[in-house]
This record gives C-alpha cells, structure tokens and sequence, in this order.
C-alpha cells in the first residue's frame, strides 16, 4: 500500500511548477496575484505550466478576493476557457452573505466542469457552520477535498479542528480528502500525521524569500522528506 502523503504546492508560473516537481510536489495549485489570496490564472498561463510539467493541475476558479463569487457569468467562462485548454481539475469555494455556502453558483459551476474533480478552498474557514457546510456539499458532484486550516486564522488555531474532523473521517460530509493548508509549518506535521491526515498545501513555505521570488526547490524538498521520513 502507497502511504506517500500529497504534497500540493501553489504554483503562478512555469519557473514555480518544475522548482515545486523538482523538490518532489505531487500536485500543483494554480493561481495568479497572492495579494488577493489567489485568483484564477489565464488559459495561456495554464498550457505554459501544462506544458512544463506532468504533474496533476488544480486551478483556482476565484474573481475576486474574498468568498463572494462576484460576476458569476465570468467564472463560468473561465472555467469553460479552461476546460477547453485541457484543465480537468479545479478549486473553488463560494459563501453567501451568511457564511453559509453558496450552492447556486457552486451548483452552476460544477455543471460547466462536467465532472472534474475539485477543491472546496478555504472558504470552509470562513463557513458559519462547518459541520453544516459539509453536508450540504455532500453529493455535490466531483467535490473530493477540502483546503482547510481549521480556522481563518491558520492551522495554529485551527489544529484542533483540524485533529476533530480527522476523527469523524467516514462520516456524512466528512468522506472527503482534508487537504491541510493555511500557515502551515512543519512542527504542525507529527500532530497532524499522526491523526492520520495526509494531504498537505503550501504557498508561502515553498518560497523562503516571499512572494516576489519563485518556488524554491530545495525548500519543497525538506517538505517532502519531512512528509516522507
């Protein structure tokens, strides 16, 4: 049995996508402009990094900072752009004024990508009620990972959380990959691992220099053998 942990890095560009596979990523995020927490990238940026690397591919289907949707036909011509480019996985993740989720147009995007399996972000962190927000997405098509800190203000806050819904792992709503992320370091990794959680994202991590340097191999390196040993 394969029991190698999901390194997922978040990648703006080429340059970024074959540093994150050289350091050992098992799959990327892809998103533009970080100041705004991460947007959806250009058709022509996705076939640059499809091209570069063989890695699995989840693009971020987001407008605007923040968890409302904004302009909803625009997303769903960006994800059909995509899907015409070759993107066959997603991220997205849309609340309503309330916190809860916003299903309309979660529901309209996931018919555009007929299929595709997708990330429900971190949005999750923001949800009014988590427990609630899982079973309403339960039967959502394709929906087969959750990126969650635990909490809005990142895993140091959040691991409790975290280490609970790790516990209820077969659950309604709780049959879904947690996918941890969100100011995540690694001395979070033994208490989390040993709850058997294993599916682990990193922006920030993977560039020790910030945001305006690329991916750092070696960096996605440790991780990976800290993942590995």
């Amino acid at each position: 049995m394969n029991n190698r942990a999901v390194l997922e890095v978040i990648a703006l560009d080429a340059q970024d996508a074959v540093a994150a596979r050289s350091g050992g990523a098992d799959r990327l995020e892809l998103v533009r402009d970080m100041a705004a927490d991460g947007l959806t990238p250009s058709r022509e940026t996705f076939a640059r990094i499809r091209a570069a690397v063989d890695l699995p591919l989840r693009v971020m289907l987001r407008l605007a900072d923040g968890f409302a949707p904004g302009d909803v036909d625009a997303l769903v011509h960006a994800a059909r752009e995509l899907r015409e480019e070759g993107a066959e996985e997603f991220v997205l993740g849309f609340l309503d004024a309330h916190g809860n989720p916003d299903l309309v147009t979660v529901e309209r995007l996931v018919a555009e990508l007929k299929g595709c399996r997708w990330t429900f972000h971190r949005a999750i962190d923001g949800a009014a009620d988590r427990d609630a927000l899982r079973k309403q997405l339960a039967d959502v098509p394709g929906l087969d990972t959750y990126l969650t800190a635990g909490s809005a203000a990142g895993v140091d806050d959040g691991l409790p959380v975290l280490l609970a819904e790790a516990a209820r792992r077969g659950e309604p709503g709780y049959d879904k990959q947690l996918l941890v992320g969100g100011g995540l370091r690694l001395d979070h990794l033994p208490a989390l691992r040993a709850a058997g959680l294993d599916a682990f994202h990193i922006g920030g991590a993977a560039r020790p220099q910030g945001w305006e340097t690329p991916v750092d191999a070696q960096a996605v390196r440790t991780w990976r053998e800290a993942l590995d040993g």
